[in-house]
């Protein structure tokens, strides 16, 4: 599913976010392992529109793995989440989070070889996608380490979405939300995150080929 996506700007993050940008720099383009931004609740007993960014590892890493886990554990099926070992204490102790993106990317496969492929919204507002985090006590340098996950949901016969991937794997994509769900998605209650866990409209994303020039890692970037 998605491995790379391009984390929303400064001025996303204050004026469609709402929230204030992190006190650090960011990647312009994100891979497994890399810092990028994330919104959360601030608090347990935060109030809806009291939203808090900070910088976490693209990648979730529980308290028992080592940071390199982040390369497998970028995207978790909404399917296996409360389940799979890696996932389920986040999930289960609703640390839910809105990784907050100008576009994403993923292959097409429709000229018989991998193209990359943008995709964002069809407005040209980023994408608020539904994510878990953990944070780990001790992370490199002995730091702690806050980590993240995007979730995803089958994407068979959707209209966009079907077209990435190779053909015979299954089709997926990204739980993405609306505005107007912000707020519900970080305040609900475990029992009821599936009503989240639907396909956004085709017709609100758009897509098309992009080159890689602007996309290869800095391998000074990763943490591992």
């Amino acid at each position: 599913m998605c491995a790379n996506y391009i984390p929303s700007t400064h001025d996303q993050l204050r004026q469609h976010f709402q929230v204030a940008p992190p006190d650090s720099d960011y990647v312009a383009e994100s891979y497994p392992g890399y810092m990028s931004p994330l919104i959360r609740l601030p608090r347990i007993d935060a109030e809806p529109g009291d939203r808090a960014c900070a910088l976490g590892m693209f990648g979730m890493v529980p308290h028992w793995a080592e940071p390199k886990l982040a390369r497998q554990t970028y995207n978790a099926r909404t399917e296996t989440v409360a389940s799979k070992p890696t996932f389920r204490h986040a999930f289960k102790h609703g640390q839910f989070c809105i990784i907050p993106a100008a576009s994403v990317f993923e292959p097409s496969y429709e000229t018989g070889k991998s193209e990359r492929w943008e995709i964002m919204n069809a407005d040209g507002s980023p994408l608020g996608i539904a994510g878990i985090w953990e944070h780990k006590q001790a992370g490199p340098d002995g730091l702690s380490l806050l980590s993240f996950s995007m979730l995803t949901i089958n994407a068979d016969g959707h209209p966009l979405m079907q077209r990435f991937h190779k053909p015979d794997d299954e089709k997926r994509m990204l739980v993405i939300l609306r505005p107007d769900q912000y707020d519900e998605w970080l305040h609900c209650p475990v029992d009821e995150a599936q009503r989240f866990f639907e396909r956004y409209p085709a017709e609100q994303l758009v897509a098309h080929p992009a080159g890689r020039n602007a996309g290869k890692p800095a391998p000074q970037q990763s943490l591992f």
